[in-house]
């Protein structure tokens, strides 16, 4: 199964999820498709399976970017690249995650698998935001986190496309736009703003 989630991953990345055949999937498990709909009765059913491991896996790099370490006491440059960095390294390691959920039509099941985690991540920039900034508005506040979000979302295929220096050069890119946009609501340096 993990050989044609695997596999999966890879042909919805390269083709997007629309154009993906069970065919397609098959070859490059290097799998009949018989024996692919041993194990997944459609299309649909691998993109679940995939979503499932793409939560589990998402929850693991949240963990590494939200850890113990408490925000209100780290520079903002510091905070960036310790909640950037991992969530750039999930998005590297799972070509296929963007196929699905990146998507303005995605299916129900689809949607149902992320909302467990989109809403986690929500309220961990939440809390980060109130953390960072206890006397903002609750209004400001989750409009800001939404907006940072929609940042970071809109800029990932750009870090995720480029290669090497330049990958490195996009991820610094990111991480200053957000620092422009966050700065003057969360500041540079502590609690509170700037």
């Amino acid at each position: 199964m993990a050989q044609i989630l695997d596999a999966a991953a890879t042909v919805f990345a390269r083709s997007g999820y629309e154009k993906a055949t069970t065919i397609a999937i098959a070859a490059e498990a290097g799998i009949s498709p018989g024996s692919l709909y041993q194990f997944f009765p459609n299309k649909e059913a691998i993109a679940q399976a995939l979503a499932d491991r793409f939560v589990i896996q998402l929850r693991t790099a949240h963990g590494a970017a939200f850890g113990s370490v408490d925000p209100a006491t780290l520079d903002l440059d510091d905070l960036l690249d310790r909640v950037v960095d991992p969530l750039i390294a999930f998005n590297l390691a799972n070509p296929g995650f963007k196929a699905l959920f990146a998507r303005t039509d995605m299916p129900a099941g689809l949607a149902d698998a992320a909302r467990p985690v989109n809403e986690a991540f929500m309220q961990r920039i939440d809390a980060l935001f109130t953390t960072r900034a206890p006397g903002l508005p609750e209004a400001e506040r989750l409009r800001t986190a939404r907006v940072a979000i929609q940042l970071f979302s809109a800029m990932v295929p750009l870090v995720v496309a480029a290669e090497g220096v330049e990958r490195e050069a996009m991820t610094g890119e990111l991480k200053k736009a957000l620092r422009g946009y966050l700065a003057p609501v969360l500041g540079r340096t502590g609690a509170g703003r700037a």
